[in-house]
């Protein structure tokens, strides 16, 4: 199982002095969320608030302590002396604005998804490497306590090996003016499955299909395959039109099933000791299509969780792994991971759901060519 920094040791007994200096880059619908949390956070000190329209800055700041607003990155570099910027912009800004922050030698926390190209990420995580500097994607779900619990299931083994994945996330939904529905919905789903399987994110190829049928230029319903190990298979449903909203989340192994559902609080998890029943021995085509499937009824159980923010998990962890070195659950890799299979997704989407090849394996040598 991969181990990662546990974010609660990491500021007990922390004194008020030793707070790290952050500021947030984007007030608009995800920046109060981190600004509220880092404002509340132990083991941060939130010294401004920027954002290109200056009264919807100085707005937030004035909630968080009527600490400063400006109206540039530039600015908050220029002006104050921070370890570290939250950047919670549209991600065709992504590229740039980590780049600057990089290069004057700041931590970067940003919003998913990493960046608005893979070439980007790329080149955004080889300068936090290069500089020695902690660069995250805010894949909060990662962060949450049913995905942990799912994460430890998972690799436990508790699940047997696992046979599919079916993912939906569909709601009524804003229409995004500059990404698809898979950009938009599909990271979220992509980084919880990165964490909790075993070998993280690494399909060879997807396919993938898309639908306009409101004519806005971009698909606002989708669906992506792709194969997991030993003949599994993974699907995502993600759409913008739908009138009932459904966060879920289907794995299941050949030993129990394991089902989120992240809209029910009373139990977001279920383990189903019940399902089908088969001798998973290597056998020729022939001997498969005998073999005899049997069915199981068993328990089935509710593990319990914790109620707590995951964002506040999520800005810890950015000063765990400030401080320690250690890498982050969602950093750099995790989300070129993710933006590997969006890519791979948008060309299958221009080749009528063709199957597309998902970059990766190379990793390790594009990033010696970006340096």
């Amino acid at each position: 199982m991969r181990s990662f920094p546990n974010p609660f040791q990491a500021h007990t007994h922390r004194q008020p002095s030793q707070k790290l200096r952050i500021a947030v880059v984007g007030a608009g619908y995800w920046g109060p969320n981190l600004a509220r949390n880092l404002h509340a956070s132990p083991d941060w000190d939130l010294v401004a608030i920027c954002d290109l329209d200056l009264e919807r800055a100085r707005k937030l700041a004035a909630s968080v302590g009527g600490i400063p607003a400006v109206e540039s990155l530039d600015e908050v570099l220029d002006t104050f002396d921070v370890d570290a910027v939250a950047i919670a912009t549209p991600a065709r800004t992504h590229h740039g604005t980590v780049m600057t922050a990089l290069r004057a030698g700041k931590h970067v926390l940003v919003e998913k998804p990493l960046a608005d190209s893979r070439a980007h990420g790329l080149e955004m995580v080889a300068e936090a490497e290069a500089n020695g500097l902690v660069l995250m994607a805010d894949h909060t779900y990662c962060y949450t306590p049913a995905v942990l619990k799912m994460q430890e299931l998972v690799q436990s083994g508790s699940l047997g090996e696992i046979l599919f994945v079916d993912s939906t996330r569909i709601n009524l939904g804003l229409v995004q003016p500059d990404v698809n529905v898979f950009w938009d919905l599909a990271p979220h789903d992509l980084s919880i499955l990165d964490f909790v399987l075993p070998g993280g994110l690494n399909p060879a190829e997807v396919s993938a299909f898309g639908a306009d049928p409101l004519g806005t230029g971009r698909d606002c319903v989708g669906h992506l395959n792709f194969r997991l190990p030993n003949d599994a298979t993974a699907h995502v449903h993600v759409n913008w039109l739908s009138p009932t909203k459904i966060r879920q989340m289907v794995i299941g192994g050949s030993l129990r099933t394991l089902v989120w559902d992240d809209l029910n609080p009373q139990q977001r998890l279920s383990v189903y000791d019940r399902g089908v029943s088969l001798d998973r021995q290597p056998k020729t085509a022939g001997e498969k299509a005998s073999t005899n499937i049997s069915y199981r009824l068993g328990d089935t159980w509710s593990p319990a969780l914790p109620e707590r923010e995951a964002l506040s998990q999520v800005v810890a962890e950015l000063a765990c792994c400030i401080r320690t070195g250690q890498e982050a659950r969602t950093g750099g890799a995790s989300g070129l991971r993710v933006l590997s299979v969006l890519e791979a997704v948008t060309r299958s989407l221009t080749q009528d759901g063709q199957p597309a090849a998902v970059a990766g394996s190379e990793l390790a040598q594009e990033m010696e060519g970006v340096r």
